[in-house]
């Protein structure tokens, strides 16, 4: 049974462990109100059949648009997890949606997706005194977040987006979005929120910028692949920086030692995925030649984390719940400093939810390394008369 205490009172939340999908989809359905629920976000670990699943969360939520992703991770109201499957239900009586699916995302027509978003948001009826924002889930290995959030900034207007790239585990193989009753690579999923919740976006990370700058002097930007900075292999270059010899470079060492960019006066995280054929670098996030690249050096996690999500309503209640979309490569170094339990405790204590991430986008860029979330709060009362 879920902690009441960690349960938010304005969504339902359903999670079950079972490894077997029918299962799965039984108990974690059995755990919310189908009949109350406008429509159901559905976060998926690695090991279950996509299959089946779509047919079995058509089959147990009695026709509630269904939609989600497959995850690097979960965040459920115990915490970090990584074989949940969560179902977050959102009740007719805060929530509206409507939903576009694109398809497919690469070739990517940018006039073409701020187009459609721009439709879907016309049609989509507003309910007076409502508020509206959007939610992204795109394909994690696309590598066309960066382009795809700059067409819905474009075709939205002044809505707020936030979002997550779908995950694969730590495999990094193939991600998949959930819309319509099935499941799509190579795509990417726009649901609009409308709610009588007041909210509020989040978005931090942990990291201040070193002395340490270099330029990449050689990339193939489409691939996000770095080959040169400073006119060195890239590999090479980046383990001199860091301090460490090119065969210990591994996700730690890119989770511990990140690239920052410099965009109007703030630094975002460009996270390094691999190091391929031990000399070039791949990003996940969009990356140039002659982009100057800044070393990063970690501040205090957990102090970041409970001031970043400590976030506050303007009557200074706190949320009901955070919808969150955290980098994987954050969880990835929470462990390796073994501070999941502390991290679990402050999720559980600010009422998140959400996934673990190869992506999150926020104010019209994409990001890495990253806590990208949505604060929910209850609802103002307002005069009736």
């Amino acid at each position: 049974m879920l902690d009441k205490l960690s349960t938010p009172a304005s969504v339902g939340v359903g999670v079950s462990y079972a490894r077997d999908t029918d299962a799965a989809v039984r108990e974690a359905a059995a755990q919310i109100a189908p009949a109350e629920t406008c429509c159901a976000l559905v976060l998926i670990p690695d090991g279950l059949d996509l299959g089946v699943l779509a047919g079995a969360l058509d089959r147990a939520l009695d026709g509630v648009p269904v939609f989600g992703c497959t995850t690097a991770g979960q965040i459920t109201p115990a915490g970090y997890d990584t074989e949940a499957l969560q179902i977050i239900a959102f009740p007719r009586r805060h929530f509206r949606c409507a939903s576009h699916l694109i398809d497919p995302l690469k070739p990517m027509s940018i006039k073409q997706i701020a187009a459609d978003a721009r439709r879907t948001n016309v049609q989509f009826q507003k309910t007076a005194n409502w508020n509206r924002l959007a939610l992204i889930f795109a394909d994690g290995l696309s590598k066309q977040e960066d382009m795809l959030v700059m067409a819905l900034e474009m075709g939205l207007d002044e809505m707020p987006v936030f979002g997550g790239s779908a995950g694969n585990g730590l495999h990094f193989r193939e991600t998949f979005v959930l819309h319509g009753g099935a499941f799509h690579t190579n795509a990417a999923l726009l649901l609009l929120l409308e709610t009588d919740l007041e909210f509020t976006g989040l978005g931090f990370d942990h990291f201040l910028p070193t002395e340490k700058q270099m330029v990449v002097t050689e990339a193939i930007p489409e691939e996000r692949l770095v080959l040169e900075i400073n006119g060195a292999p890239a590999a090479v270059e980046y383990a001199r920086q860091v301090g460490v010899t090119l065969d210990d470079l591994s996700p730690r060492v890119f989770a511990e030692n990140p690239i920052l960019v410099r965009n109007n006066m703030n630094y975002h995280v460009r996270a390094i995925q691999e190091a391929p054929g031990g000399h070039a670098l791949s990003f996940l996030s969009a990356i140039d030649d002659g982009l100057l690249l800044t070393l990063g050096r970690g501040k205090e996690i957990l102090r970041t984390l409970e001031a970043g999500l400590g976030v506050k309503s303007a009557t200074g209640a706190a949320p009901d719940f955070i919808l969150g979309f955290d980098c994987v490569l954050r969880k990835l170094e929470i462990e390796q400093k073994q501070l999941t339990d502390d991290v679990s405790e402050i999720f559980r204590r600010h009422k998140v939810l959400g996934f673990n991430t190869y992506g999150e986008q926020t104010c019209g860029v994409h990001v890495n390394q990253t806590f990208v979330g949505v604060a929910f709060f209850e609802p103002r009362k307002r005069d009736l008369h």
